[in-house]
């Protein structure tokens, strides 16, 4: 295997790498995503269950407490899909790096093959011009 091959290889084996990474995040922020709808769906269960309440003034504090823990859980749970967000979009440049550096080692070697190509038509040419020149000094 040639150094460009092997180069090429290892590249991609790391696009690879990065590409499972970045499943891993889109996963981890969809699953966090869904926690959140999670919650606000409960915090409207919760809002209707409270107003069929025919006890208001225990259910009114109750659900006020509910809100304020709902608030906070849910703020919590904005704040980790902001992370989440940031930390895919840091794995998608890290993933534009490595499709460059991956292209820059294809377009390194298709250039050595190119000129390993043109060097042995050059080598052909010349040693056919040669056997013409024996050729014609020996007539």
């Amino acid at each position: 295997m040639s150094w460009a091959e092997s180069l090429i290889k290892l590249s991609s084996h790391e696009v690879e790498t990065i590409q499972k990474r970045l499943a891993e995040a889109v996963e981890r922020r969809a699953a966090a995503e869904m926690k959140l709808m999670l919650m606000e769906a409960e915090g409207v269960s919760e809002a209707e269950q409270t107003g069929a309440e025919a006890d208001a003034s225990w259910g009114h504090i109750d659900y006020l407490s509910f809100l304020g823990g709902l608030r906070l859980r849910r703020a919590l749970a904005e704040a980790e899909i902001a992370r989440l967000l940031a930390e895919e979009q840091g794995v998608r440049d890290a993933l534009a790096i490595a499709f460059e550096e991956q292209k820059k080692y294809e377009h390194v070697a298709e250039t050595a093959r190119l000129l390993q190509r043109k060097e042995a038509a050059r080598r052909e040419t010349a040693e056919l011009d040669e056997l013409g020149l024996r050729r014609a000094t020996a007539r």
